[in-house]
């Protein structure tokens, strides 16, 4: 088996500090923390013998709540996270089949809940050490192999077939068997060929309402990314090419200027006011972390905290209690669209609603494993040392022949450009370090050395006392293209855009037996502030703020672009933007306004025209 590049460290020994801290508190605060206790679809599902939902929301919200609750080393939380784990391997029939369902519907079944539940079942074995879950997860294997040998994937399995491999090499690892490889080589055989897909297929043009498919649904789309990565391990293919390949071809036609790409259940085009559903955020991220991992290129982690600092808190309320099924870069409300109104190809008109479980609630499950497993990702283990893949503030503890080693990130990235890495260790101590300095970054120095953005800088290898490394980063705005002759502002990992300031409305009501009530009910946010605006200025000032106790706050952000723009004539209707003004017609002389992070507004414009003045 070809080893990967790096390896993710345990909760047990890596553990998020500052804002980053502060922004799992917050999750586990707001909807992550009380889901079970709230939503039926978790608190009365199938999997722990109730009669909601028992396919893939258990896993979903498991494959996040359980990495929160052990990175925040919350006693309660991890109570509760064992309580659904006990009763998932305790509800294992004797066969190995794991899915809560009877004997006569497995085959019509669509197992892809089965790659699932494995794969949290080995995240909560990394967590504990639970001796319980290596054979629970390999008598699910086996016995999965027999059953897609009789009943071919579909739909969503044959879809999403790569994400199997994930509980299937961690197996292989520990025992390794023979027909281990047999399954890998039957699910690439049964599922989606998406080299061959992409060789040849354009993305050219949004699906719409009649061609809704799986192979350009945008949740696909973001977990396909990594496919080829997981079957490297077994084929010694490059753990990357492909996923650049496919990265290039979709945002071809599909992009956003976060680095994202847009699709309301399917790919959408390039319109400023199209949507991107959460759920491909979170799954995004997470192909990043298997690439990175997989690889060592440094672009996946750029790409990585773009959507980690950028689309990942817009499509979130800052306390986390509630989410949009999708966000718009020109979003000036949220609101339930009339039916002849709606902008999206594949959603309904409250897919934008800030809500419990607004268009679907695959996005409320789903949401809680972008924010822990990106902290996990902030310091990777190699085979020699440590990789420093983001500077966000972490601490790591690990043991390196015998002697304790701890590296601690002290920063406030992304929103300052430099960081402190305290490396302590007991004894002097062989450890091979490197940092990331991100590709967006214009200049960089480790310790007044310059670094080349993009690479990783060498630290040390031997360590003894305490060293103090400081890293410094050059970032200046700039204006990027945009389709339609539209720009958008960058700094760094951060995108910048237009705060229109909401009128805030709570929506308590009941639908279908689940109650939407404050905090956790829907919000609809109307503009009350202009939001008709041109750039006309490339000089932007950065204005630099206190990191707040919610980070991503739009009423505090902690920085802000100070810049010139000036009031035009936009068409609006029905709470939307159109996607260009008709022309440019200017209404006023300029005014100097703030803009700050993509990620710490509700409401914004983000692509707009440039007036030259």
């Amino acid at each position: 088996m070809q080893k990967s590049v790096f390896r993710p460290l345990t909760t047990r020994q890596l553990k998020p500090e500052g804002w980053l801290k502060r922004q799992l508190e917050i999750q586990a605060e707001g909807l992550s923390g009380h889901l079970d206790l709230i939503w039926p679809d978790i608190r009365e599902s199938k999997w722990i013998g109730g009669d909601q939902d028992g396919w893939e929301r258990v896993p979903y919200w498991l494959d996040g709540f359980i990495p929160l609750a052990f990175l925040l080393d919350d006693e309660g939380l991890k109570r509760r996270a064992k309580r659904y784990v006990d009763a998932i391997l305790d509800g294992q029939a004797e066969d190995g089949w794991i899915c809560p369902c009877s004997l006569a519907e497995r085959e019509r079944y669509d197992v892809w809940p089965a790659f699932l539940i494995c794969k949290v079942l080995v995240l909560y074995e990394s967590c504990t050490g639970d001796s319980r879950i290596e054979q629970a997860v390999y008598r699910a294997m086996k016995q999965l192999l027999g059953h897609i040998a009789a009943h071919t994937l579909f739909n969503w399995a044959a879809a999403r077939w790569y994400e199997c491999l994930i509980p299937l090499w961690w197996l292989y690892e520990r025992r390794p068997e023979e027909w281990m490889l047999q399954l890998a080589a039957l699910l690439e055989a049964e599922g989606i060929d998406y080299e061959k897909l992409y060789r040849r297929f354009s993305f050219e043009r949004p699906a719409g309402r009649r061609y809704w498919s799986q192979i350009n649904h945008v949740v696909n789309t973001a977990m396909a990314l990594k496919s080829r990565a997981l079957m490297a391990r077994m084929t010694g293919e490059s753990p990357d090419a492909f996923a650049q390949h496919m990265y290039r071809t979709v945002m071809q036609h599909n992009s956003m200027p976060t680095g994202h790409f847009t699709g309301d259940e399917c790919l959408s085009g390039d319109e400023p006011t199209q949507g991107s559903e959460l759920c491909s955020v979170a799954e995004a991220m997470y192909s990043y972390e298997v690439l990175l991992a997989e690889s060592g290129n440094g672009f996946w982690a750029d790409l990585l905290e773009k959507e980690a600092f950028n689309c990942l808190p817009a499509t979130t309320t800052a306390d986390l209690w509630a989410h949009q099924y999708v966000q718009m870069t020109n979003q000036i409300s949220a609101q339930r669209f009339p039916d002849e109104a709606v902008p999206f190809n594949s959603n309904s008109g409250e897919a934008n609603v800030f809500g419990l479980e607004p268009n679907y609630g695959c996005c409320t499950a789903n949401l809680n494993q972008a924010w822990p497993k990106f902290a996990l990702s902030a310091i990777l283990e190699s085979e020699r040392g440590l990789a420093v893949s983001s500077l966000v503030p972490s601490r790591v503890q690990v043991e390196r022949d015998g002697h304790t080693i701890c590296v601690h990130v002290c920063s406030d990235y992304p929103f300052r450009d430099e960081a402190v890495l305290e490396v302590s260790a007991d004894a002097p101590v062989a450890c091979e370090m490197i940092v990331r300095i991100p590709g967006f970054a214009q200049k960089a120095w480790v310790d007044g050395k310059p670094a080349q953005p993009g690479g990783w800088f060498p630290l040390g290898a031997i360590w003894e006392g305490v060293t103090h490394i400081h890293v410094k980063l050059q970032m200046e705005a700039k204006l990027i293209d945009r389709p339609h002759g539209a720009k958008a502002v960058v700094r760094g990992p951060l995108v910048f855009a237009l705060p229109v300031r909401a009128q805030v409305t709570k929506l308590e009501y009941t639908r279908d037996g689940v109650e939407r009530k404050a905090p956790y009910c829907d919000y609809q946010m109307l503009p009350a502030s202009p939001w008709n605006y041109a750039f006309c200025s490339e000089q932007f000032e950065a204005v630099f703020g206190e990191v707040s106790a919610y980070p991503f706050s739009p009423e505090h952000p902690p920085i802000w672009l100070k810049t010139k723009m000036l009031p035009i004539a936009w068409a609006e209707k029905n709470g939307i933007c159109a996607s260009v003004p008709s022309k440019i017609d200017v209404l006023g002389q300029p005014e100097e306004l703030l803009l700050q992070p993509y990620g710490c507004t509700d409401l914004r414009m983000t692509e707009m025209p440039f007036v030259k003045i």
